[in-house]
């Protein structure tokens, strides 16, 4: 993934998402409603969110040290973890808590309406049309990167975690405006504000879940995910297609960060072929990954002798 196209998602997303919450506060100001609270907080988490992106790119571009010899690439991974956490605690349990609140208040004291409701309608329409431009410049820079995978794939398998964290939280903040403007309409419509609570409590729901898929996916890729199938596939067919290599034995990859896999793989090399036959045979076969697979930055390959040749040994005599 280009760390370029995450780094403009990231930023578009943070100009709209502060603007936005600045509106809704003014709104909730003016008219006390619950789901304009509860979207501002959203907004504001969602700001947070996108700063900590920033920070988890820029730290993860450190060179490496004696204590963290492979880099600093899963800072990135770190702080899309943190994300997640964040907008559940900050954005879902606030949301909730909100909401079950004014629900409480709505039956207690019946009659009350929303004070100049205008003003929540004026933000809400607004924040939907910054919101869509954000969501389409994250659209824009993941249809770069996606290829033939659908979105759900895409989120998934993606490597890089910046954009699928803008997308469902762009998609998040898109479906919470609609939920808000929803309950907001109810609430004036049957000047009941139990149907504001009620906005309140599925903008809670829907971040809730958002929040646990981004911690399940982050978490993953916190832990140490490996190349897909198809990319071991061809790691070891470039192995392999060395002759001083027979077969490879196993292998196993790992990211280090998004743009950045760990290689290690013990191949059979033939029982006939010296030590500098066998020296040179490993430095072409890191030659051949690193070829077809740039992001491959880090290999080992271990050379032993199996039982079982599967190629024979190349003819060095003539």
């Amino acid at each position: 993934m280009s760390a370029e196209g995450g780094t403009k998602a990231i930023v578009a997303a943070l100009a709209a998402n502060l603007g936005i919450a600045t509106a809704k506060f003014v709104a909730f100001a003016f008219t006390g409603s619950s789901s304009m609270l509860a979207e501002g907080i959203h907004s504001l988490a969602d700001s947070g969110n996108q700063g900590l992106l920033l920070i988890g790119g820029k730290r993860a571009r450190r060179e490496r040290t004696p204590q963290h010899p492979f880099g600093y690439g899963r800072e990135r991974y770190f702080y899309a973890f943190v994300v997640a956490v964040v907008l559940f605690t900050i954005g879902a349990v606030f949301s909730l808590y909100e909401g079950y609140h004014k629900y409480h208040e709505a039956h207690e004291h019946p009659g009350e309406t929303m004070d100049s409701p205008e003003w929540a309608f004026g933000v809400l329409i607004i924040a939907i049309i910054m919101e869509t431009f954000s969501f389409r410049t994250a659209i824009k820079e993941s249809n770069l990167v996606r290829g033939e995978r659908s979105w759900w794939q895409f989120i998934r398998r993606s490597k890089a975690p910046e954009l699928p964290v803008v997308l469902l939280e762009d998609l998040g903040a898109l479906v919470g405006l609609i939920l808000a403007l929803g309950g907001v309409t109810m609430a004036v419509v049957t000047e009941n504000l139990v149907w504001d609570a009620i906005g309140t409590l599925s903008i809670g729901v829907l971040l809730a879940i958002i929040a646990i898929i981004l911690a399940i996916e982050t978490k993953s890729l916190l832990i140490g995910e490996g190349a897909d199938p198809e990319m071991e596939k061809q790691i070891i067919e470039a192995l392999e297609s060395v002759p001083e290599v027979d077969h490879v034995i196993h292998i196993r990859t790992q990211y280090l960060g998004p743009e950045e896999v760990l290689v290690a793989a013990k191949i059979a090399v033939h029982h006939d072929d010296t030590a500098a036959q066998v020296a040179q045979g490993i430095d072409a076969a890191e030659a051949k990954v690193r070829a077809k697979f740039p992001d491959a930055k880090v290999i080992y390959l271990e050379p032993a002798l199996d039982e079982i040749p599967r190629k024979a040994a190349p003819d060095t005599t003539s």
